[in-house]
């Protein structure tokens, strides 16, 4: 892992066709239920970024048999549920798997300890840890369920659980902590979340009924659901194309094609966002692969203008945020983002990050405690002017993002720490230079 810095700066056009990485959320689950399921699972496009490793590797060792049978290409032969680890379980940077695992991993009569790398320690987890509690389950960590922490399962009770936050992962270990307790589990959702979780479980065989009652959205699992191996196909992850069809919105003289990009209605938040701004997106060759809407997506330079976001809209791109705020500097007038206290909580406490990172390179940014509002340079009639030495806190997305904004402002961008961006987009420096774009070695 590179110690050095990145910096990009302004160049020509970006032009070219290239294939987003695998999702990183359905990568995450396809191991996961791979590894509880009974039989083989074959797993196409996996996303092998560090957070999924980590994941694979927890996978094993709770007893799973996972091997790597080429590029992308990976096998998983599941027991039909967990055997207790014999050392500790690290995941890394992994949010996502470690809140994952845990959930299965409270559905069987033993123990098992977590960790990860700093930024994973300071993420608190009792926001999975209360439901897991009211199901059964005990733990015993640190302050707000931080890890490093243990967790014993088994003999769960059934749940009905409304959600505090719209939040996927807690949706997520809920069900699949419910895949062993006695009576079932219900999740009520004010505000939908990404389903995947709901849709591979029936890809593996399990009844997951879904209702919307008035608006509120309810997931039930009932009782006694056994998994069944099977073939995933991982589509391309609508979060990190992102970054180059941003990229070839805010360079002139752009056109850029991301193939495979997954086009699930609960992650698509940030292109209804950008088109709104008048960006000219277009989608072509829509088609279903492993129950997912996939699709190609070009993005050609555009003329944006500023809008207000429906916070509503917020569970459905939380992850796309800084992009947009990269986005939201080179529209004319002022993008609103609201009802996203979310990202305080992420990898980092990414609306400060953004909002620092963007304001040194001389755009205007106003915080809120739950949101922040860019004010796009273009109704200024002066250019982004980029120069700033971003610090990342080992956000990768706080990383690629400023990089983007680089890549159209006057004067080069520095990050302070690339390696991560490993965690979920290997190959991001090779593709934007590939594309036309100059990063290099700060």
């Amino acid at each position: 892992m590179t110690t050095a810095g990145l910096k990009s700066a302004p160049g020509g056009a970006l032009r070219g066709t290239v294939r987003a990485p695998g999702d990183k959320s359905i990568s995450h689950r396809s191991m996961i239920l791979g590894a509880l399921a009974s039989g083989t699972t074959t797993i196409e496009g996996l996303l092998e970024g560090d957070d999924v490793l980590a994941t694979a590797r927890a996978m094993q060792a709770f007893g799973a048999r996972v091997e790597k049978e080429g590029v992308g290409r990976w096998r998983v032969e599941g027991k039909g549920g967990f055997s207790e680890p014999s050392d500790v379980i690290d995941c890394g940077n992994a949010g996502t798997g470690v809140r994952l695992i845990m959930g299965a991993a409270a559905g069987f009569a033993m123990c098992s300890t977590f960790t990860g790398d700093a930024s994973l320690r300071g993420r608190p987890m009792g926001r999975v840890l209360d439901p897991l509690a009211r199901m059964g389950a005990t733990w015993f960590g640190r302050d707000k369920g931080r890890l490093p922490l243990t967790l014993k399962g088994g003999a769960l009770r059934g749940l009905v659980y409304t959600l505090p936050m719209a939040s996927a992962q807690v949706k997520s270990a809920v069900l699949l902590a419910g895949l062993h307790a006695e009576g079932g589990v219900e999740v009520i959702e004010p505000e939908a979340t990404r389903d995947h979780t709901e849709r591979m479980l029936r890809a593996f065989g399990a009844e997951v009924l879904v209702e919307d009652k008035n608006g509120v959205r309810h997931v039930r699992l009932p009782e006694g659901q056994k998994l069944k191996g099977t073939h995933v196909q991982v589509p391309g992850d609508p979060s990190s194309a992102a970054f180059p069809l941003v990229a070839a919105l805010i360079v002139p003289g752009s056109e850029v094609t991301v193939e495979g990009v997954m086009l699930n209605v609960l992650r698509t938040g940030l292109f209804t966002t950008l088109q709104e701004m008048g960006a000219d997106l277009t989608i072509s060759n829509v088609r279903v692969e492993s129950g997912e809407d996939v699709g190609d997506i070009t993005a050609r330079h555009s003329q944006l203008k500023g809008v207000v976001v429906p916070p509503e809209r917020a569970p459905a791109m939380i992850d796309e945020y800084p992009i947009l705020a990269v986005a939201a500097a080179f529209a004319d007038g002022p993008t609103v983002m609201r009802g996203i206290g979310e990202m305080r909580v992420k990898e980092s406490d990414r609306i400060a990050l953004t909002a620092a990172g963007l304001q040194a390179c001389g755009v205007m940014v106003e915080e809120e405690p739950e949101g922040m509002t860019v004010v796009g340079t273009k109704g200024g009639n002066h250019p982004v002017r980029g120069g700033g030495k971003v610090i990342t806190h080992g956000d990768h997305r706080i990383a690629m993002s400023h990089l983007i904004l680089g890549l159209a402002a006057q004067e080069p961008v520095e990050i302070d720490e690339p390696g991560m961006i490993a965690t979920s987009f290997p190959g991001f420096v090779s593709l934007m230079t590939g594309l036309g774009g100059s990063i290099v070695e700060a």
